[in-house]
């Protein structure tokens, strides 16, 4: 008898892709998802568009266990997250674990919906409620593109600090609370071990990579107008809006939740950037 999968949603992304390779690494067998069905070392990819539920089903099959990203810049992921999870209940799966946002709890907007409703439709349930991802700066990002680009963050931040996190370290969660046998049923808010303002990030950055690297402040409707180049109108809005919140304090904290899942400290930032932005040697 072939062995449950775990289906991860968003297999192709920052978290979905590390959290897909270390459920394989440990011999779990996954299912990844993406819109084109994209390869994934030691998985079977399936195709799934949290937007054509003709997907859902053949993506549902075998599974018994989900990791689930919303849809990227849908300021409403309620609509169509409720009737897949709905439906993956129905076919069997158990646990559910969804990647939310330490900005948004349960009942808040977007994906605090769904939180909301996950406690009801599985037995088994974790919400990962990371803080701001350190591969921000080191990936693919808007941050990240303007410190290539021209060696500038900018953000409404203002002196505002942030637990940045690995996102490492958020799938190194998001397998233990997927595989453990008891689940966490709660949230679950990651930081990583400091919190840093833009300021301090800039100047990691620089002493990293040996290139000058400086934070530009803007104003939220600043960056909400530069936002709305990259993503919809409403959605920049609230990205800016969370810019104002850091500023306010609403980021600067700390917790003990990656030590406590992982038996491990988390990794700080300084680490992350020698990681990913030192050339190999």
């Amino acid at each position: 008898m072939t062995a449950p999968a775990v289906l991860v949603v968003g297999a192709t992304g920052t978290t979905g892709s590390r959290t897909a390779a270390r459920l394989a690494a440990e011999g779990h067998r996954v299912k990844a998802a993406s819109r084109r069905a994209a390869p994934v070392a030691g998985a079977e990819p399936v195709r799934f568009d949290w937007y054509d539920t003709a997907t859902y089903a053949p993506a549902l099959e075998g599974v018994d266990r989900v990791y689930l990203v919303p849809p990227v810049g849908d300021p409403d992921p309620a609509a169509v997250m409720l009737p897949f999870l709905r439906q993956a209940r129905a076919a069997g799966v158990r646990r559910a674990v969804l990647l939310s946002s330490s900005a948004v709890p349960s009942g808040g907007p977007a994906v605090g919906l769904v939180h909301q409703a996950l406690p009801g439709l599985f037995p088994e349930w974790a919400v990962l409620r990371p803080s701001w991802f350190m591969q921000n700066f080191t990936g693919d990002h808007l941050h990240a593109r303007g410190i290539r680009e021209d060696g500038t963050v900018r953000s409404a931040t203002g002196s505002g600090r942030v637990g940045f996190v690995d996102a490492d370290d958020i799938a190194e969660v998001a397998v233990r609370a997927l595989t453990d046998g008891r689940a966490p049923d709660t949230d679950l808010v990651l930081t990583g071990p400091e919190a840093l303002s833009y300021d301090d990030v800039a100047a990691v950055l620089t002493e990293v990579t040996g290139r000058p690297v400086v934070h530009h402040r803007l104003t939220q409707a600043q960056l909400r107008d530069r936002l709305a180049a990259e993503v919809p109108a409403e959605f920049a809005g609230i990205l800016a809006g969370m810019d104002g919140a850091i500023a306010q304090g609403a980021e600067d904290r700390v917790t003990g939740t990656v030590q406590r899942l992982t038996g491990r400290p988390p990794h700080s930032f300084r680490t992350v950037a020698e990681r990913e932005l030192t050339p190999a040697r």
